[in-house]
């Protein structure tokens, strides 16, 4: 069992990182794009995820 929660807690930080509003952004462009079934929503909604992380990363640093 212990292999399990090591390889859960790999993947949580490896997808959510230091930055967990920047993995709930695009999780969300995700379900969005799935739900419209509209591809071009996906890659404005990741750039301006990625935009607003960059933002906080140099703003609060």
């Amino acid at each position: 069992m212990s292999h399990v929660i090591a390889f859960g807690r790999f993947w949580w930080d490896f997808i959510v990182g230091d930055d967990w509003s920047a993995a709930a952004g695009v999780a969300l462009a995700l379900g969005v794009t799935a739900a419209l079934a509209t591809w071009w929503i996906l890659p404005p909604a990741v750039a301006l995820v990625l935009a607003g992380s960059l933002y906080r990363a140099t703003t609060l640093s």
